[in-house]
């Protein structure tokens, strides 16, 4: 019996069923070895991609390069203060060689003196201040002479009492202008005293007896030669009379000069110990040394300047780029901004202001990198800085306040091609350059730097181009 047309038979069946098998398999095995890697090939797969440049765009802007720095408020420098000599008038209580002289006043802690006020009172009397470089050393008087002499003349002059002149000779205009300027303080300037009027009439009356001596001498000399001359007649009474005239004569002319002598000396003065020149005035007391009820035993107070300056300290490569006279900003813990000036650097030696082309404000271009110091200092050298208040507004009675101190020292004149400083190589030559990533190649382009500021630092290509659309390289 045939088989039937149109129905496959078994065997034609198994043997498509075998070949799709195999085709399975096989297709199987070509995706699972398409997608299988070696070792080798994975570790190449998982390393990273070669490293390229590091670039930053460079960019067109103004630079303003500043020095910023913590300082505190003080006032101005210290001095101590020292009595020369004792006080009060000679012969008086606590006069010199008297008894010992005690402190009745203190001088009162954060005190303003202007020049002619009073310091203390010693003993009853008081202790002045006047202006002026020379220190007192002597007790000043009629018959005194010198710079010393002269400086107080001026002083009085400058206080409202005039001394007549300013001839560097104590006389008695000096003396009336004391005795005014003692008056308006509520003092009796220091007159002659008890000794001193004693010693007075002692030399007065030594004058009036030689004077009484010698004209008995002539008296007598006179009507022994309208005698007869037989009584005490003879050579050697004539020889003796002569020489008792010449000793009376001698001795009227020493008692004479020294009346004269202490005259020149007699009258109002100003003793050693009431009157200190201090170089500047006003000044403000800030300590007081001396002791109620105690000898003035050395420095009796120290005084600072009555003007408040800030005081810092900054790296010598930032001092490097401060001038004296630059504009400083101030700013207080609570917000509060106070302008103030650099008014010294260093030992006070400041630097003048100079001008150089594309950099306003005195700062020349780059000086914080071109030079190794500042006012005398290496690069990090710390370098001292003054700065003055002209107007102190809330650091007004702020001693010891902590501020934070901002000194624009450069500004660029208008926007500027700038880049990090990362970006700037100095070759051995001395030509700086930047490295310029164009077309997937890297190419040097020489370049003058200018102004730095806040890590960027301002550049002009020399000859070939640079613009805001080129990336600078700043690493790998």
């Amino acid at each position: 019996m045939s088989p039937r047309r149109g129905r496959p038979d078994r065997r034609t069946k198994r043997l498509a069923g075998i070949v799709g098998a195999v085709a399975a398999v096989g297709i199987g095995g070509w995706f699972a070895g398409s997608q299988m890697q070696s070792p080798a090939d994975a570790a190449a797969s998982r390393r990273p991609p070669e490293a390229g440049p590091v670039t930053v765009a460079v960019e067109r802007q103004k630079l303003t390069a500043t020095v910023i720095t913590q300082g505190t408020v003080e006032y101005g420098e210290p001095q101590a203060v020292a009595l020369a000599g004792p006080v009060g008038p000679s012969g008086s209580p606590g006069a010199e060689g008297d008894a010992v002289q005690l402190v009745t006043k203190l001088p009162a802690e954060d005190a303003e003196l202007k020049e002619g006020g009073v310091l203390m009172h010693i003993s009853g009397r008081p202790v002045m201040v006047l202006r002026g470089a020379v220190p007192m050393y002597r007790t000043l008087g009629p018959g005194s002479s010198g710079e010393d002499v002269e400086q107080l003349q001026q002083a009085l002059r400058r206080i409202g009492f005039d001394p007549g002149g300013v001839t560097g000779d104590y006389r008695q205009g000096t003396a009336a202008a004391v005795e005014r300027w003692y008056a308006s303080k509520g003092f009796t300037a220091q007159s002659p005293g008890s000794a001193d009027e004693q010693q007075l009439a002692e030399l007065e009356a030594a004058v009036t007896t030689a004077q009484l001596a010698l004209m008995e001498l002539r008296e007598g000399d006179g009507s022994s030669e309208g005698g007869n001359g037989s009584e005490g007649g003879g050579a050697g009474s004539q020889a003796t009379r002569t020489l008792r005239l010449g000793a009376a004569e001698k001795e009227l002319q020493r008692a004479n000069k020294a009346l004269s002598a202490f005259k020149d000396g007699y009258g109002t003065k100003v003793p050693a110990g009431e009157v200190v020149f201090l170089p500047e005035l006003p000044v403000r007391v800030d300590e007081v040394k001396a002791r109620l009820g105690q000898a003035p035993d050395g420095p009796v107070a120290t005084v600072t300047s009555s003007d408040l300056v800030v005081k810092a300290v900054v790296p010598g490569m930032d001092a490097a780029t401060l001038r004296v006279g630059m504009t400083a900003q101030l700013r207080t813990m609570d917000g509060a901004e106070v302008r103030a000036i650099v008014s010294r650097l260093g030992d006070g030696g400041g630097k003048k202001e100079e001008d150089t082309d594309g950099v306003e404000g005195g700062a020349g271009p780059n000086d914080g990198a071109a030079q190794s110091g500042g006012a005398g200092s290496g690069g990090v050298t710390p370098v001292p800085v003054e700065i003055t208040l002209p107007d102190p507004g809330p650091l007004r009675q702020q001693s010891g306040a902590s501020v934070k101190v901002t000194v624009e020292v450069g500004t660029s004149r208008g926007a500027v091609l700038t880049v990090p400083s990362a970006a700037v190589r100095t070759s051995a030559d001395g030509q700086a350059r930047v490295r310029v990533e164009r077309d997937g190649h890297v190419i040097d382009v020489p370049v003058t730097v200018g102004l730095s500021a806040a890590g960027l630092v301002e550049v002009e290509p020399d000859g070939a181009a640079l613009s805001e659309q080129d990336r600078v390289v700043v690493g790998k």
